[in-house]
């Protein structure tokens, strides 16, 4: 097969054009900017395209299909080019389902929470020898790319997106992939762009659990209203199956599983964790596993990259970055780390960088979510909102939206972390959270210097 992607240097896009490209098929390529790592990995594989920018006259009728990114516009020349010549368009969750229409599917979706579960389910699979195909969010270790397709696999398993599948398919990512096993992990409102309601939003997952297929099941977080009310109101051919947390102890600073007279020690901690955990165990039942094959795995999985990821540690401090950046992963984040280590103080470090959270009618969202930290600070860069095309936000706003006494709110990234460069950093931990960069700024370096004391 030839296949085409336009804005091939996206994350998803990238590893899908790799994992093609391994199963045999000829890929090509475009993009106006490609940045690091997509621009070294498409290279190593030869799939980097020669020269930037857009190139209808590379678009014919030798192409079975072209992967249509959601960095690319309506307008785009090549899109424009494939869709007179009456070539067939794919987003990349719509590719994804062709590649798997004929294999076990387990889609992981939810708010918060799909990343690591998806993570989790992977490392059981991979640890039990079971082979299978994926698409994850994150890089994870012993998994050389995010997307893997192969013929001869029997399982697919795919974190299930809420966001906009392409330029020209508005529906949600998630509801293309007609899984055999979902997971919905809870639900709070995100996107407000694309959803400017929370009921919009809670109606893509109702969509999304209607896509299960025949017989299939429908894996929830019991505790969430809304999920409650979803899994009620399903298909009487799908079985809907509630969890819940697992049995845990905590002792100096490292969480056990309590399975029978058990004790499994785990890399990872939190609430929000011991609940991903009872959701990937569940997973991992429907496709055919005991639970003594998950415990005995889960017990060396470390964690996804960027999900309370820990970048610099000593005997008295830890630096931790995490994905968070919604209001509900910012408190679950923040509870997880006080709760692991109650006898440290906490300053948390949190980016506004998504659309949702730089929208001035957003930030309220926000209130309550960092009193848990002893020291609270919000960074947002200016050129975000510009880029973004947002109604400027103030500094005050953000100290409005928030409510958290002596919340300091920067601007520079800079002299932000030239003043955390400057405490003193004993008995103290530092939880670093966006899903942006904090314009640029070396993280790894900084934590190294936090430590080095």
């Amino acid at each position: 097969m030839n296949v085409h992607f336009i804005a091939i240097g996206g994350s998803a896009m990238h590893n899908l054009a790799i994992a093609l490209h391994k199963k045999g098929f000829t890929i090509t390529g475009s993009d106006d900017e490609i940045f690091e790592p997509s621009k070294s990995r498409l290279e190593k594989y030869g799939l980097l395209p020669t020269k930037k920018g857009w190139h209808p006259e590379i678009i014919n009728k030798k192409i079975d299909a072209i992967i249509l990114g959601m960095h690319a516009f309506k307008d785009n020349p090549e899109l424009l080019k494939a869709q007179s010549l009456g070539l067939k368009i794919y987003s990349y969750p719509e590719f994804l389902y062709e590649q798997t229409s004929d294999k076990i599917r387990i889609v992981i979706g939810g708010s918060h929470g799909k990343t690591t579960i998806t993570s989790m389910v992977m490392h059981v699979l991979k640890t039990n020898g079971i082979d299978f195909d994926y698409m994850v969010g994150a890089n994870l270790k012993g998994f050389e790319t995010m997307v893997s397709l192969k013929k001869e696999t029997k399982i697919a398993v795919f974190e299930g997106d809420e966001y906009l599948s392409s330029p020209i398919d508005r529906r949600s990512k998630f509801h293309l992939y007609h899984p055999d096993i979902a997971l919905i992990s809870g639900i709070a409102w995100d996107h407000i762009n694309v959803f400017p309601t929370f009921e919009n939003y809670v109606k893509q997952f109702e969509i999304f659990a209607d896509t299960i297929q025949k017989n299939g099941s429908l894996i929830y977080y019991k505790k969430d209203e809304n999920l409650i009310k979803i899994a009620a109101g399903i298909r009487s051919d799908i079985t809907a199956i509630p969890y819940g947390e697992e049995k845990s102890i905590t002792e100096n600073g490292i969480t056990y599983l309590i399975e029978g007279n058990k004790k499994i020690s785990l890399n990872i901690f939190g609430h929000h964790n011991l609940q991903n955990i009872e959701g990937a165990r569940m997973i991992c039942i429907k496709a055919g596993l005991t639970s003594e094959q998950f415990y005995n795995a889960i017990h060396s999985f470390k964690g996804a990259e960027r999900r309370l990821q820990t970048l610099s540690k000593n005997e008295s401090c830890r630096v931790f970055y995490d994905f968070a950046h919604s209001p509900s992963k910012l408190k679950a984040t923040l509870n997880a780390v006080k709760d692991q280590f109650p006898d440290k103080k906490l300053v948390a470090v949190m980016e506004l960088h998504t659309f949702s959270s730089l929208k001035k009618e957003f930030l309220p969202q926000y209130k309550g979510t960092m009193e848990m930290a002893d020291e609270a600070y919000v960074f947002f860069n200016p050129m975000a909102v510009k880029q973004k095309q947002l109604i400027p936000i103030t500094k005050k706003e953000v100290e409005n939206g928030f409510e958290k006494k002596g919340l300091k709110v920067y601007t520079d990234a800079k002299k932000l972390f030239q003043k955390l460069l400057e405490e003193d950093w004993k008995e103290k931990n530092l939880l670093l959270m966006s899903s942006g960069t904090f314009a640029g700024t070396n993280l790894s370096e900084i934590a190294k210097k936090i430590t080095d004391f």
